[in-house]
C-alpha cells in the first residue's frame, strides 16, 4: 500500500507543475476515467493553448496491478467541428505488478513481483461538451516496457469533469 501512496504523490507533483499555465480555449484541468484494457483515473491539465500533461493511474485485471503514466499531448481542432480536437503524445510509465500474473515473453517464464518501467505514444480525439462540462473521448495508447521488453497496445474511452 505505500507504494500507492509514493504514485500517487508522485502523480500529484507532476500535474501541480503547470497549473499556473495559460488556459486552453475549452477547458484548463479536467478529472474522470479511463475504460480500457487498463480502466482507471485520468487527469488532463492544459499547461499552453495547444499542450497538456495528462497522469493516468490505471489497474489491469490480467497483469493484477497498478501503472501510472505520464503524458505529454500536443492538441488540435478535428474536422471544423466545434469542440472536437484530435491529439497525440508521448511519455513514460512505471507500474507494479503481481508476478503470477505477469508473463514474460522475453524470458518465456512469470515473475514474482514485476516493476515495469516503459515508453508509451497516444493518439486520440476528445470533444468538449460544454452544456454539462464534460469531455469523452477514445485514444490508442502504444507502450513498450523497457527491462522485460514486449510491445502492447492500450486503447480506451474516457469521460472526464472539466473546470
Amino acid at each position: 500500500m505505500k507504494t500507492f501512496y509514493r504514485i500517487f504523490f508522485a502523480l500529484a507533483l507532476v500535474l501541480s507543475v503547470g497549473f499556473s499555465a495559460n488556459a486552453q480555449s475549452g477547458y484548463q484541468t479536467g478529472i474522470g476515467f479511463r475504460g480500457g484494457v487498463a480502466s482507471g483515473l485520468t487527469v488532463k491539465h492544459f499547461i499552453k493553448s495547444d499542450a497538456a500533461i495528462e497522469g493516468i493511474l490505471s489497474t489491469s485485471f490480467r497483469h493484477r496491478g497498478t501503472v501510472i503514466t505520464v503524458l505529454y499531448e500536443k492538441h488540435a481542432p478535428a474536422f471544423n467541428a466545434r469542440g472536437l480536437q484530435w491529439y497525440y503524445g508521448i511519455g513514460g510509465h512505471v507500474g507494479f505488478h503481481e508476478g503470477r500474473h505477469y508473463y514474460d515473453h522475453g524470458h518465456k517464464h512469470y515473475h514474482d513481483n514485476v516493476v515495469a518501467l516503459g515508453v508509451d505514444g497516444v493518439l486520440g480525439l476528445e470533444y468538449y461538451i460544454r452544456d454539462i462540462p464534460f469531455t469523452i473521448g477514445a485514444d490508442i495508447k502504444p507502450y513498450i516496457n523497457i527491462p522485460s521488453g514486449g510491445g502492447f497496445w492500450d486503447s480506451a474511452l474516457h469521460v472526464r469533469y472539466v473546470f
